[in-house]
């Protein structure tokens, strides 16, 4: 992969015959047809992208955590001192954060990858480190077109990378305080929705100080003005350098034709840049759950996508995509495992 204009192109459409093949099984289990629900949608997709479907499995699971910091963070826009993102990649690098917590218990890594981290690079985390945070939105753009899409073939070719060494399943998740802001802009610039319908409250912000947030997403937006159906332009002007890193995740995951369970809100944001770079990455792409923060529904709507899971999480780092590997694994043993009607003797 040489250029981002290559990337549409690495893109496989999923399998259709392996689909057939996957429904027509679990149409012959031992349950009335379709009564696992979504369980079953989800095994017929995952056998699309795996292009078979017997046995179907994802062993390899990790999740990365792209991180970095945010110059609007400077606007006021988040109660965290800005040094938090700092502190808490360092105990996701200890295996102490909630997301470390959450895939163990799927059987997952976690990966962090510092694209940004003030005062980085980070020692012991992945080295994609872009300067010390992305500029402030509100008056300018985060980065330079040629800065997004050296962040964007980085991660592709690191999802290569893991994808040659075993990796099947890839968590996508983020750390940066005060990134709900340009992630409420990339929604905002991608589907045509107002900020006041979009931004929310992110980490605790005070309800009253809603408002200048909302304000500060509005500026940014009349400031650099992205190309609503440019997908790199709107990383730049209003994204982040985690942002763009997880698009190139996704994108690469896609290439490289394993699934990708996104997050949440941050995640949502840098699915819908990546589906504009390249709409074909959005059947690899395994929503984990709803999301607490505003406008989320409206990225899932724009990519329609329905979440799997509904607990009011709003952690980030990758926490929701952990719990939404063990539906993958569900999804894979019931197709793999249950028995069929015919097995049983049960002629309907």
């Amino acid at each position: 992969m040489t250029s981002v204009n290559d990337i549409p192109g690495a893109i496989a459409p999923l399998d259709n015959a392996a689909m057939a093949r996957a429904r027509q099984r679990l149409d012959s289990l031992v349950k009335p047809p379709g009564s696992l629900g979504r369980l079953e949608t989800l095994a017929i997709q995952l056998a699309g992208i795996r292009g078979s479907d017997r046995p179907l499995q994802f062993p390899q699971k990790e999740i990365v955590v792209m991180a970095a910091d945010h110059g609007v963070w400077q606007e006021g826009i988040t109660p965290s001192p800005q040094v938090v993102t700092a502190i808490q990649a360092n105990n996701i690098l200890r295996g102490v954060a909630g997301v470390n917590v959450m895939a163990k218990t799927a059987g997952a890594r976690v990966t962090l990858v510092d694209t940004g981290i003030i005062g980085g690079p980070v020692a012991g985390a992945v080295d994609c480190h872009q300067g010390q945070g992305s500029a402030n939105i509100a008056v300018g753009p985060a980065m330079n077109r040629a800065q997004a899409e050296a962040i964007i073939l980085w991660s592709v070719r690191w999802v290569a990378a893991q994808v040659a060494q075993g990796l099947d399943l890839l968590g996508v998740g983020e750390l940066g305080m005060g990134n709900t802001t340009p992630a409420a802009a990339v929604i905002c610039a991608v589907t045509g929705q107002p900020p006041e319908e979009v931004v929310g409250l992110g980490a605790n912000l005070p309800p009253e100080q809603l408002g200048h947030k909302v304000a500060v997403v509005q500026r940014a937006l009349a400031t650099n003005q992205p190309d609503a159906q440019d997908g790199i332009a709107i990383l730049a002007a209003v994204g982040g350098f985690e942002l763009a890193a997880m698009s190139g995740a996704i994108l690469g995951a896609a290439a490289a034709g394993i699934p990708v369970v996104l997050d949440g809100y941050l995640s949502y944001a840098s699915a819908l840049a990546a589906c504009l770079i390249a709409p074909a990455a959005r059947d690899y792409l395994i929503p984990s759950h709803r999301s607490a923060e505003r406008g989320s529904q409206l990225a899932l709507a724009h990519l329609q996508l329905r979440p799997y899971l509904d607990l009011s999480m709003r952690l980030g780092e990758g926490s929701g995509a952990a719990l939404a590997f063990t539906l993958v694994d569900a999804a894979c043993a019931m197709h793999n495992d249950m028995a069929t009607l015919a097995e049983c003797n049960i002629q309907l």
